[in-house]
């Protein structure tokens, strides 16, 4: 009878906050996991396996981490939100065509098909 009263604008505004902040401290993570250079770095192989040289790796980090930053801030979040799908992306077609491993792909289409589910979601705000 005496419940509070939480508007549908209220409770999604939370929970976009949420999610975004999930985004940015997955990608922040997973950005920062690319700079150390360590001979046994599992990354370090990645990237000399990939071909385009230890830059890409560095590149890359950075722009996971300002991805994740900028989704953040709302007024950002939807460049944040499509830098982050583009990079997971190539991601998946480097995983495919230049390692030649498409069974490591599907995380990163999970995550790109899972930021554009939540870009679309996001449209009406």
């Amino acid at each position: 009878m005496f419940e509070p009263v939480i508007t549908r604008e209220a409770r999604g505004g939370a929970v976009d906050w949420c999610i975004r902040g999930g985004i940015a401290l997955a990608f922040v993570i997973f950005g920062s996991e690319k700079f150390p250079s360590g001979p046994g770095e599992q990354w370090v192989k990645f990237f000399q396996d990939v071909g385009f040289g230890q830059w890409f790796r560095y590149a890359t980090g950075v722009v996971e981490i300002l991805g994740g930053l900028l989704v953040l801030i709302p007024r950002t979040a939807v460049a944040g939100l499509a830098l982050l799908i583009c990079t997971m992306a190539s991601a998946a077609l480097i995983l495919i065509f230049v390692i030649h491993h498409p069974g490591d792909s599907i995380i990163s289409i999970g995550f790109a098909v899972g930021l554009t589910l939540f870009l679309i979601s996001r449209r009406g705000n």
